[in-house]
């Protein structure tokens, strides 16, 4: 079966932890260490370790592995969306 290759990101985007600020004002923990699961390829990995794009309207992640959309967050007046669409997913650690 043959391996996929790695998928070009071009130059324009920075690292998942450009996200640790805005997430902040979702989640009270810091989730950029937190597992993040692909819902297209299934990579599970640090949220910092996506590849995110800020030159769009909000924030874009997208998986390292195979650059579909992991989740996008974007502040408008009426508040802040958070889409991780297509079967994505944050785990949180359990507190304590």
């Amino acid at each position: 079966m043959p391996t996929p290759e790695a998928p070009e990101f071009g130059d324009d985007h920075i690292d998942g932890n450009a996200l640790a600020g805005p997430l902040s004002q979702v989640f009270v923990a810091d989730v950029t260490g937190c597992d993040c699961r692909c819902g297209y390829c299934g990579r599970v990995g640090p949220l910092a370790t996506a590849v995110v794009y800020t030159h769009c309207p909000g924030r874009v992640a997208r998986c390292p592995g195979c650059a579909r959309i992991l989740l996008r967050l974007t502040e408008t007046p009426a508040g802040t969306w958070l889409d991780l669409g297509a079967g994505a997913a944050l785990r949180l650690p359990v507190a304590g």
